[in-house]
C-alpha cells in the first residue's frame, strides 16, 4: 500500500486560505493521478479537485471552480490544493488518493474507486 501524508489543514475565518499537502513516502507519484476528496460526519466523501498522471489535467467541482487550485511538484513528490475564499461549507476532513489510471492525461473523483489514501487533515472554516 503507498503511503500518503496530508498536512495543511487547520481552523480559518470564511474568506481566508489554506494550503493543502500530500506528500508521498517510499514512492514517486509521477504517473498517479491524485485526487483530493472531502467528507463531513454523516454524509458520503466526496471528490473535490483532481489532477492527471502527467500533471496536465485537472478537474473540480463546481462548489470550488475558481476557489481551489490543484497542483503537483515533482521534485518534491508532493501534490498541492490551494484553497482560497474559504466558506463554512468547505469544513470537512479532506484525503489525498493516489490511483494509476490507464490514461495519464485523466483523474477521478469517484471516491468509490480502489485507491490509495492518506489519514486526512482537519479544515474548519468558522467565524
Amino acid at each position: 500500500q503507498l503511503q500518503l501524508l496530508e498536512s495543511g489543514g487547520g481552523l480559518v475565518q470564511p474568506g481566508g486560505s489554506l494550503r493543502l499537502s500530500c506528500a508521498a513516502s517510499g514512492f514517486s507519484l509521477n504517473g498517479y493521478a491524485i485526487g483530493w476528496f472531502r467528507q463531513v460526519p454523516g454524509k458520503e466523501r466526496e471528490g473535490v479537485s483532481c489532477i492527471s498522471g502527467n500533471g496536465r489535467s485537472t478537474r473540480d467541482i463546481d462548489s470550488v471552480k475558481d476557489r481551489f487550485t490543484i497542483s503537483r511538484d515533482s521534485a518534491k513528490n508532493t501534490v498541492y490544493l490551494q484553497m482560497n475564499s474559504l466558506k463554512t461549507e468547505d469544513s470537512a476532513f479532506y484525503y489525498c488518493a493516489a490511483v494509476r489510471l490507464v490514461l495519464s492525461t485523466s483523474c477521478t473523483l469517484d471516491p468509490a474507486i480502489t485507491m490509495d489514501w492518506g489519514q486526512g487533515t482537519q479544515v474548519t472554516v468558522s467565524s
